[in-house]
């Protein structure tokens, strides 16, 4: 391998990182409000709603997401009345049809995490909560949202991870984020295993960066768990 050429590679292709980020930061978080409100249909007790909830993750987790990918991007512009109307601005620019891609798929996953998560609160907390006098829409925010969140990341880190590597997809919509860049110098230097190798650390290491970010969080969110440490003064020479 040539390491000067997989330096000036790295050098490129950490250029495009910020672009990788932006497309996981904002598939994700339009994810996950995706998946609450879908994970609230599925569990809402409504037929309609569970209805279509269901309906929603079956599609978009059984197709690939580069079909959805072509779909939106190629497939909406066929239609004059989209062309003719005011979402065009949106549906026109490929990075965003990147980020509605990337956050109605994931929120298909998502939805199913949160809703484990929030099947997994004991209805004795409910219970109490309500028997505090606390309304349903406070008691979802302060009690059961809050317990769901805790059981469902470490499942939903899985799903952000594979986030972070679904963006490489959207080079095949003319967006320059990592992997677009590497296969523009691949088409320049025809050195296929270097770059790649350089591309793979690169998201290998954001990946590790968000792994231990949500490690961190669920640390702060399980003070519970960890042993607490006595506060007393341990005896030194007691006698015997």
């Amino acid at each position: 391998m040539n390491l000067p050429f997989m330096w000036a590679t790295f050098l490129e292709l950490i250029a495009a990182v910020p672009k990788t980020l932006e497309l996981a930061a904002a598939s994700i978080c339009l994810g996950a409000v995706l998946a609450l409100l879908l994970a609230l249909c599925r569990v809402s007790g409504i037929a309609v709603l569970d209805w279509l909830a269901r309906t929603y993750v079956f599609v978009f987790r059984g197709t690939p997401l580069l079909v959805q990918i072509f779909l939106i991007y190629y497939g909406m512009g066929q239609f004059p009345a989209v062309r003719h109307s005011v979402f065009w601005v949106v549906l026109r620019d490929p990075q965003w049809c990147a980020i509605i891609a990337l956050m109605m798929n994931t929120a298909a996953y998502s939805s199913e995490i949160i809703r484990g998560g929030l099947l997994s609160v004991p209805q004795g907390q409910v219970e109490a909560a309500r028997a505090c006098g606390m309304s349903r829409p406070l008691a979802f925010r302060r009690i059961i949202l809050p317990l769901a969140i805790r059981q469902a990341l470490p499942a939903y880190s899985n799903e952000m991870i594979s986030m972070v590597k679904a963006t490489s997809l959207a080079s095949i919509i003319t967006i320059m984020e990592v992997t677009g860049v590497a296969a523009r110098i691949i088409s320049e230097s025809y050195r296929a295993i270097e770059v790649f190798v350089v591309a793979g650390l690169i998201y290998l290491a954001l990946n590790f960066i968000l792994t231990q970010a949500v490690a961190l969080i669920e640390y702060r969110l399980s003070g519970h768990l960890r042993p607490r440490q006595s506060s007393r003064p341990s005896r030194i020479g007691t006698p015997s």
